[in-house]
């Protein structure tokens, strides 16, 4: 199967960029992601369940649109360029709170920013990064505000830390490993990547990071139109999904083959390592879990700016459950990864 990359140019000019409707297959099932490769994290079931064939097991035609940005995804769906996007939680609530686009969030294929903290080694415990300088992507930021959500569940004294505004994860990795900044949230799979982490260690790790700040960042949405006129490729998708990030929990080396083959530009020994980490990572029961889901709409609402004047949504307004819970029903609640709330 094809599958075209999309820059943000071309869909800034709309459907002019791409053939209309009627050129294309009526049954295909276009997921927009905004991955312009396979990323080393769970979000790379999406792409996995294509190239392993979970989605034709399931029943569906997919096709994968790759965007670099969740502006991008936003743009593409509401164009009509693709049936379901893979975007930023924030981004759903407002778009949702200001009556801009009906959107359904249906499952989460990677629920959680995977940040851990790390330090350099002289930093023992979070208490120690107090009087430090702690790398963020911008004051206000996802990183910005849940790392001081976790650091103050560590008795760290926030504001006693000097934040510095310096870009994106790759970015804050070279500064701290360049010795500018004391501290930084990162990705696991870019600690893991690192050629060098001499005098550097992971002081708070994923799992326990997500513990500590249960954010749900990323969802996958579908329009209300597209739930209802093609709720059968809809389920579908969310049953491949399910399905592989089970297997991919149940078998990490089925994981570590696919990525190599799908990022050969990654050493295998990486990709071990991160399959390791990602063991209790996976959306196994559609990675929804109700709880989650107002801790994150609560910190939004209470430390975004870009929420304070915005209506309140409530779970109603933008989650439809319907389509994990008929897979659930079908193979069952593993209880004992993604706790999703419902038995």
């Amino acid at each position: 199967m094809n599958r075209r990359t999309f820059t943000t140019a071309a869909l800034a000019s709309a459907a002019a960029a791409t053939l209309p409707f009627g050129a294309r297959a009526a049954d295909t099932f276009r997921i927009i992601i905004t991955e312009t490769e396979t990323p080393l994290v769970p979000n790379s079931v999406e792409d996995l369940a294509l190239r392993l064939g979970y989605y034709k097991k399931a029943g569906v035609d997919v096709e994968l649109i790759r965007v670099s940005q969740t502006p991008s995804a936003i743009a593409a769906l509401r164009s009509g360029q693709g049936d379901m996007a893979n975007v930023a939680t924030d981004t759903v609530l407002q778009l949702v709170g200001r009556n801009q686009m009906r959107l359904r969030a249906v499952i989460s294929p990677d629920k959680a920013l995977p940040l851990t903290i790390v330090a350099k080694s002289a930093i023992k415990q979070p208490k120690d990064l107090q009087g430090k300088t702690f790398g963020v992507a911008r004051v206000g930021s996802i990183d910005y505000e849940m790392t001081r959500l976790v650091l103050a569940k560590y008795g760290v004294d926030v504001d006693k830390l000097q934040y510095l505004a310096i870009g994106q994860p790759p970015i804050r990795a070279q500064a701290l490993v360049a010795g500018q900044i004391d501290a930084t949230a990162i990705s696991v799979g870019i600690w893991t990547t690192m050629p060098d982490r001499r005098g550097l260690s992971v002081l708070v790790d994923q799992p326990d990071f997500y513990k500590a700040a249960p954010f749900i960042s990323k969802l996958s949405v579908v329009t209300d139109t597209v739930a209802k006129t093609k709720a059968q490729q809809v389920g579908a998708v969310v049953r491949a999904i399910i399905l592989a990030s089970r297997d991919f929990a149940k078998n990490p080396s089925l994981w570590v083959n696919a990525m190599a083959a799908a990022r050969p530009d990654v050493k295998r020994s990486d990709l071990e390592a991160l399959a390791v980490i990602y063991r209790k990572s996976w959306s196994v029961n559609g990675g929804l879990n109700l709880d989650s889901l107002r801790f994150t709409a609560d910190t939004l609402y209470r430390t975004s700016p870009d929420f304070k004047d915005l209506r309140r949504v409530e779970p109603g307004d933008w989650i439809d459950m319907s389509f994990i819970n008929a897979v659930l029903r079908t193979t069952g609640n593993n209880p004992n990864i993604d706790v999703s709330g419902r038995g």
